[in-house]
């Protein structure tokens, strides 16, 4: 039997597995534990890993068995746990995961982590280290798809983004995530926001890579301000308060594109053990 925790970041909620002792990620099992109906129920599995250049590790397993490089509430629930269970004994630690070593600051509250601050590193603009093919700026560019023209944005938190701001119906929205998810314009792929600002504020949908809809995406709201402040929608060096299905993000991305933050809670749900094999 393994221990599990099942946490949620802003409504987007995972299975966490601490393997720093032994075992190892295991995609098959992530599908199980993940399915709804037969299962734990997750939109991924968090594995916490040793890490030789940091507190701990993270590994993120998709609902389909696929390896993200990045979750950005994955990464808040897995700071959330080491911290209240005393893996780490400080509010201010890093963790390794595929994006590079980030820096978190827990906010506590009777002695439990209430918020968590993380430095997401640097947007990746670059067309090739998205990856996106084609030339060009990975900002404001035509896009055609499901029999629709609208105006893409590429960005990585690590992982590939696809923003779209052009005004759709939900209809529109549920048609088009899973097309433009597979487009060859993102050979790995790509998360796709529908985003929206309104009174400085971010509404966003994110189709995830691997996951479909969910209730939430740190690193699609980390993408989806970046490129709001790239087409002067909203400010550099404020905090933008990103709204998404299952909660509320703030979201702050430097001048100087040198970062972007990303503060949110996460929330233990319940603890169990099952069945590895």
């Amino acid at each position: 039997m393994t221990k599990f925790w099942k946490y949620q970041g802003t409504g987007n909620d995972f299975v966490v597995i601490d393997i720093r002792k032994s075992g190892s990620a295991d995609p098959e099992f992530a599908k199980r534990a993940c399915d709804r109906h037969f299962g734990i129920g997750a939109d991924g599995v968090l594995y916490i890993t040793k890490a030789d250049d940091a507190d701990i590790g993270m590994c993120v397993i998709n609902p389909d068995g696929s390896e993200a490089e990045m979750c950005g509430n994955g990464i808040r629930c897995v700071a959330k746990h080491a911290y209240d269970t005393g893996i780490v004994k400080s509010e201010r630690f890093k963790i390794r995961t595929m994006r590079g070593v980030l820096s978190i600051t827990v906010i506590p509250e009777n002695g439990k982590a209430k918020m968590i601050e993380v430095n997401m590193g640097a947007p990746i603009l670059d067309r090739k280290k998205i990856p996106m093919t084609g030339e060009g700026s990975s900002v404001g560019f035509d896009i055609t798809a499901g029999g629709m023209k609208l105006k893409g944005n590429g960005v990585s938190m690590g992982n590939p983004h696809l923003v779209i701001f052009s005004e759709l119906s939900e209809e529109e929205k549920e048609r088009l995530g899973p097309i433009l998810e597979s487009i060859p314009l993102f050979p790995k792929k790509a998360n796709v926001g529908f985003a929206s600002v309104r009174e400085g504020k971010i509404f966003l949908r994110v189709y995830e890579r691997g996951a479909g809809w969910t209730l939430a995406c740190g690193t699609g709201a980390c993408a989806a301000t970046t490129a709001a402040a790239l087409n002067g929608l909203v400010p550099y060096d404020r905090a933008v308060d990103v709204k998404l299905p299952g909660g509320w993000l703030r979201i702050t991305v430097a001048k100087d594109l040198s970062r972007v933050t990303m503060a949110g809670p996460a929330e233990l749900v319940f603890t169990g053990n099952i069945q590895r094999e």
